[in-house]
């Protein structure tokens, strides 16, 4: 039976280093020493999560209590902790916020200091020791002593990094081969880098793909006979909230499909709807059939996955792109354009943005599906330069904005350091109602707070647009955003989908590039 200190000791050696090596042999060392049904809880822990999700506690009721007497010594079981989360989240109705409380008393009154402080991170989302998905892959390799591409491969099908870890512990290699894509079991989607320009694009990739880049929802639709269900980037369910959809899919000539693509709501003219038009139709309480009325939604699909028990994410992507327009009749299909000539590629560029769209998007044609990969294979060329960041405080608001949280400080996630590196600020851009929902939103996850500001969990993701950026010592990265304004939240994307410092000094280094030629 793992101790819970054991594991918080493993937390802190990871913290301590900043080599990605060390972090993974400490990481790894703590995973070998689990028991079998204690690996899932150590990868959870380990990786800033819970089994249980968010259990809405406080960052004051938890604060309150890491100041209360600590055990002397070290009596907690991994188990046990996980337990009592479990309890904890359990507890509903009349009376429940009283046993939280007691539930969460009496497991820090059990705790050391180190595991009261350890509890504290975890429960409010701070925990950072640099124990990305990226290094925990590397890690349960190590402990199992399987390859890491054979533990990414099952991570990328399984969409459960503990239990790719038990099977790799407990089964080895071939544990991990049972993993395959399965239909309406939904994965991660790929996702892309930002380009500069086309002939960027180009210059990175060679002769490519070109696609519109659509201002939709991202979807995921997976098709077993006719039983068709779709779902979000973030692979939530929303099958009943889009038919439309479902009866294109379901019209199709395969039997089975797995696709991914674009849901957008349309004018009448065809063009694009603003992406928080699209969005009304998945929200919580719907009148599904008012708003299929109202707000028809479009499908347009740009890969598949599968067709006909045939798993084609490790095919070359020319091959799943010829295999979706034979699946699929050309309304359904994204326009594209292969071609590695920078004319014909800036007119197609030209005529996406004529039609409303954002930009395009350039694939390279020998690429697998890396499910929850933002490699370089796909790249995104937009009008205007664009960042999602993450929102990490705000302060509050003056004059005809005073009871508003305004300024956002806003980061790019550091994969390395497993933090956000801040760029900048802004106020810019935000409608009432925006800094209404902004408010309620950023107060439900407050985490500290001075005379100005609120400081918040890394979890709302913002889409910025600026105009360049300059070098600026008064932040960590050495570049600060200039002219930036916010043009929409992203509740589709989770923090650790926002863009990263490296992307943002690729596109420092090609905007010096340019002012030096």
């Amino acid at each position: 039976m793992t101790r819970f200190a054991d594991l918080v000791e493993a937390s802190t050696r990871a913290a301590q280093t900043a080599s990605r090596l060390g972090k993974r042999d400490a990481i790894a060392a703590c995973l070998r020493a689990a028991a079998p049904d204690e690996v899932e809880i150590a990868v959870a822990f380990l990786s800033g999560e819970t089994r249980q999700g968010r259990l809405g506690i406080g960052y004051a009721t938890l604060s309150a209590l890491r100041g209360r007497a600590a055990a002397a010594a070290p009596a907690l079981a991994l188990r046990e902790v996980d337990d009592a989360l479990a309890r904890i989240a359990a507890a509903k109705g009349k009376g429940s916020a009283a046993e939280r409380g007691a539930l969460l008393s009496a497991l820090f009154a059990r705790a050391t200091r180190a595991e009261q402080d350890f509890l504290v991170r975890l429960l409010v989302g701070e925990l950072r020791q640099g124990a990305l998905e990226g290094v925990m892959i590397e890690a349960i390799a190590a402990a199992a002593g399987v390859g890491v591409a054979e533990v990414r491969r099952a991570a990328m099908f399984a969409g459960d990094l503990g239990a790719v870890a038990r099977a790799a512990l407990t089964e080895g290699a071939a544990g991990l081969a049972r993993f395959a894509i399965e239909l309406q079991r939904p994965v991660q989607p790929m996702l892309a880098q930002p380009a500069e320009d086309i002939a960027d694009a180009l210059a990175r990739l060679g002769t490519a793909a070109l696609e519109w880049k659509l201002d939709g929802a991202r979807v995921q639709v997976h098709k077993a006979g006719d039983d068709v269900r779709v779902f979000t980037r973030n692979l939530n369910e929303v099958t009943a909230a889009v038919p439309e959809i479902v009866e294109a899919v379901r019209a199709a000539p395969a039997r089975e499909l797995i696709l991914d693509g674009e849901a957008i709501a349309l004018a009448a003219g065809g063009a694009p709807q603003p992406f928080q038009v699209t969005m009304r139709r998945f929200g919580r309480k719907l009148d599904v059939d008012a708003l299929r009325a109202e707000l028809p939604l479009s499908a347009l699909f740009f890969d598949v996955l599968r067709r006909d028990g045939d798993s084609l994410v490790e095919r070359p992507a020319r091959e799943r792109f010829a295999a979706l327009t034979d699946a699929l009749p050309s309304a359904l299909v994204v326009p594209r354009l292969v071609t590695g000539d920078a004319s014909a590629a800036q007119a197609f560029y030209a005529e996406a943005l004529a039609r409303g769209h954002e930009g395009v998007m350039a694939k390279a044609l020998d690429a697998p599906y890396e499910a929850g990969s933002r490699g370089a294979a796909w790249l995104k060329v937009k009008r205007a330069h664009t960042l999602d960041l993450v929102v990490l405080a705000a302060e509050w608001g003056h004059g005809r904005r005073r009871g508003w949280l305004s300024n956002l400080h806003l980061g790019a996630r550091d994969p390395a350091a497993n933090a956000f590196v801040m760029l900048g600020k802004t106020f810019k851009g935000l409608t009432d109602e925006l800094l209404e929902w902004q408010t309620r939103e950023l107060l439900a996850r407050e985490i500290g707070r001075d005379d100005y500001t609120v400081y918040v969990r890394p979890e709302l993701v913002v889409e910025i647009a600026f105009n360049d950026l300059q070098a600026s010592p008064q932040y960590p990265g050495g570049l600060a955003l200039r002219f930036a304004r916010v043009k929409r939240y992203r509740p589709d994307k989770r923090a650790d989908e926002a863009d990263t410092i490296d992307a943002v000094r690729a596109i420092y280094a090609a905007q010096a590039a340019r002012a030096a030629a």
